[in-house]
């Protein structure tokens, strides 16, 4: 389980193909690794990873398949930066939401406009998440915990905006979307089961 709360952004430095997958080779000066060890999860812009080696000079390696290349986005160049956080203890402070470092589905930025020193993020999701997205619910976007300000149906899925103060801007990579730019998206897990709770009962 994660927070949603980032800890350090790292840089893909080498992609490595094999049989089903890549091998993403990640830098990340600002982890601390003193409680770090090899089968831990770490998520990347929110996707729940392995760590398979740890490297020299804060580095380590992280194997993705196929199917979860499929189902996200950011994690398969080189240069690409990504937003980290380590799994929580059970004794930690939870300051995002309850995350599960699952990404649920893919969404399309539509617009990212300066709101006096912060930024209204506006995000189309697809249609399979739109009943999960409520205004002030929870929603991961890249692997952050976020509040929604408004959420409105359209063809195809719905549209919910994020209010972004400059601290969120700076220490994730958020800062870097723009209109077109696409981004993983978790849906908040308690939701998840309201859902399935109701579906049940609702069976003759």
């Amino acid at each position: 389980m994660f927070t949603g709360i980032v800890e350090t952004v790292a840089t893909i430095e080498h992609v490595e193909p094999f049989a089903g997958g890549v091998r993403l080779t990640v830098h990340a000066p600002g982890l601390d690794f003193t409680d770090v060890g090899l089968g831990d999860s770490i998520t990347h812009n929110g996707a729940c990873m392995t760590v398979t080696s740890l490297l020299p000079d804060n580095r380590f390696t992280i194997d993705v398949s196929d199917e979860s290349l499929r189902c996200t986005v950011g994690l398969d160049r080189a240069g690409n930066r990504v937003n980290l956080e380590k799994a929580l203890r059970v004794n930690a402070r939870l300051g995002g939401h309850l995350v599960s470092g699952h990404v649920d589905g893919i969404g399309d930025v539509v617009s990212f406009d300066p709101v006096g020193d912060n930024r209204e993020l506006v995000v189309r999701a697809p249609q399979a998440l739109a009943k999960y997205l409520a205004v002030k619910g929870s929603v991961v976007v890249n692997g952050v915990s976020l509040t929604t300000n408004f959420v409105r149906d359209v063809d195809g899925g719905c549209e919910f905006s994020i209010n972004l103060i400059p601290h969120t801007l700076q220490v994730t990579t958020l800062g870097g979307l723009a209109a077109g730019s696409k981004v993983n998206l978790e849906i908040d897990l308690i939701a998840r089961y309201v859902e399935r709770m109701l579906s049940l009962e609702a069976r003759p």
